[in-house]
């Protein structure tokens, strides 16, 4: 089981990642540090389990954690261990023989515990330090979640070798909104939303992301580091005045960015968490999941993160489907033949004529998953819904649909965004819940756009050219391999346009195994 990515990096031209594993169960236990390595960030190999749970302070598991490179361009890892069920610390770890770029084997420090709570802070909740940066004072500098009062925050801790750790006074951010903080993440974007930026930049053209895992979410916030007296002060608050940044707004958690040097670009990895009932997780033994990895930027409006899959993805693409200029009648459904659809990059854009017919959006609607799940695309409207319906049976009896509403409000246009995976399959087990977002795109000046990428039971939907992101969990049983058909549709009551529809078979990624079995370890 996968539970969560804690490790990226690229180091002499591989990229690796770590991640919670337990290598005996798709369930919760024998925590370790799995270690993948790659190439082009699309195939892979399975190296050796990195760190085991076999020393008192992480005998409870070897729990989330960073990587970061030290002056030289040294790779360390720090880490959470579980000491006892409610006592957690943090660990230092080194690469066994630096000059291996498969950096196979890592040593854990004769110091550990680096870090441990002081006295009245809440040991259960204390984990996940970040990825350190260097201030102007030469001091490295990390954050470690914590919950404290029932609040979530971000504690700040000093150290010039590493080793040797000093707690600020102060956490860097807090909020009386949430709770426990999971896996905290904090770094620099540049206001020019071209390229990435290295953790530790101090460049003045920038913003900083302060994201956390709570609520079974990754929420962001974006502010103005002060890095001489390391004061954080953000736009908008975590939830506060209605905001909710989030990196998804589906089935994505406990996410780790890094920066790639050779590419000048921030790559994002999340955990996508099983949506199938613990008895058939039970079943999958060992498996691990991800998503595809993704760019992230800022947006031209300085207000948001954008992602976007990394370009590799495209190496993958085999046969191409395209078609421009294709109208859609209210009530119609066409398929997208010629392709493989359990296993495609689907590119869609659409416009009406008939954005002055849309629906009145009620005030009162401001949570765009409920009215999401209220209006289904089953439930018809003026200008929506419309959009794809992926990983669909023939007769559509299991289908999962991405799809826009358009709704009028205030002499504007509000643009929501769907995943409705309530008929995603005939079994009984799985959750088919129903995701949404609202997206900031003016319908009248560009088109609504929507990209999808299907991997069997993963589907990931980007709306607005990466302003909005919904990742899916499904799990067909009629819809699976060649029995899986794609189709655009439109429920509207007035017809839609299809600008433009570019669809791709995927070819198939591979993964290698180089690993030793090992016996399992029983917390």
């Amino acid at each position: 089981m996968d539970t969560s990515n804690s490790g990226p990096m690229y180091y002499k031209g591989v990229y690796h990642l770590f991640y919670q594993y337990n290598p005996y169960a798709a369930v919760w236990g024998n925590i370790t540090w799995a270690h993948s390595i790659s190439y082009d960030l699309v195939n892979w190999i399975h190296l050796d389990i990195a760190l085991s749970p076999d020393d008192p302070f992480d005998i409870n598991g070897c729990w989330s954690g960073s990587t970061t490179f030290l002056s030289g361009g040294k790779p360390i890892i720090l880490y959470t261990g579980g000491v006892t069920m409610n006592r957690q610390v943090q660990n230092l770890a080194e690469p066994k023989n630096l000059s291996d770029p498969m950096l196979r084997e890592w040593v854990k420090s004769s110091h550990n515990p680096v870090i441990t709570h002081v006295d009245g802070m809440d040991s259960e909740n204390f984990r996940d330090p970040t990825t350190a940066w260097q201030g102007p004072d030469g001091l490295r500098r990390v954050l470690v979640g914590n919950e404290m009062n029932s609040h979530g925050r971000a504690l700040l801790y000093r150290s010039r070798d590493f080793v040797t750790w000093t707690q600020s006074k102060e956490p860097v951010h807090s909020s009386t909104r949430t709770g426990m903080w999971e896996c905290p993440d904090f770094y620099p974007v540049s206001i020019d939303g071209k390229n990435g930026v290295d953790t530790s930049s101090l460049d003045k053209f920038r913003k900083h992301v302060l994201k956390a895992s709570f609520n079974s979410s990754d929420h962001y916030v974006l502010g103005n580091y002060t890095a001489v007296t390391d004061n954080f002060s953000v736009d908008t608050d975590f939830l506060d005045n209605g905001s909710d940044l989030r990196y998804d707004y589906d089935n994505f958690y406990a996410s780790k960015t890094f920066f790639d040097s050779a590419k000048k670009r921030r790559i994002l990895w999340a955990w996508i968490q099983e949506s199938d009932s613990t008895t058939d997780d039970v079943k999958k033994t060992g498996l691990v999941y991800s998503h595809f990895p993704r760019s992230i930027l800022l947006s031209k409006t300085g207000k948001q993160l954008i992602q976007w899959p990394v370009e590799e993805i495209e190496k993958q693409h085999t046969v191409n489907v395209r078609f421009k200029n294709k109208e859609l009648k209210g009530g119609s459904v066409l398929e997208i033949s010629g392709i493989t659809a359990s296993q495609s990059d689907v590119e869609v854009s659409f416009n009406s004529s008939n954005l002055k017919e849309a629906d009145l959006l009620d005030p009162s609607w401001v949570d765009p998953q409920l009215l999401c799940s209220q209006k289904t695309a089953s439930v018809g409207g003026n200008i929506g819904p419309f959009g794809i319906l992926v990983l669909a049976s023939k007769d559509l009896t299991e289908q999962t649909s991405i799809f826009f509403r358009v709704f009028r409000s205030n002499e504007k246009y509000v643009v929501l965004m769907c995943s409705d995976q309530s008929r995603s399959s005939l079994e009984e087990g799985p959750k088919k819940t129903i995701y949404g977002a609202f997206i900031d795109i003016d319908p009248l000046n560009e088109m609504i756009s929507l990209r999808s990428l299907i991997d069997h039971s993963i589907v990931e939907s980007f709306g607005g050219e990466g302003r909005a992101c919904i990742t899916a969990r499904v799990y067909p049983k009629l819809a699976i391999d060649n029995q899986a058909y794609l189709y655009a549709f439109n429920n509207s009551t007035f017809d839609v346009n299809i600008s433009t529809l570019n669809a791709w078979s995927m070819k198939k990624a591979q993964i290698v195994s180089f690993t030793k079995r090992r016996k399992p370890h029983l917390n």
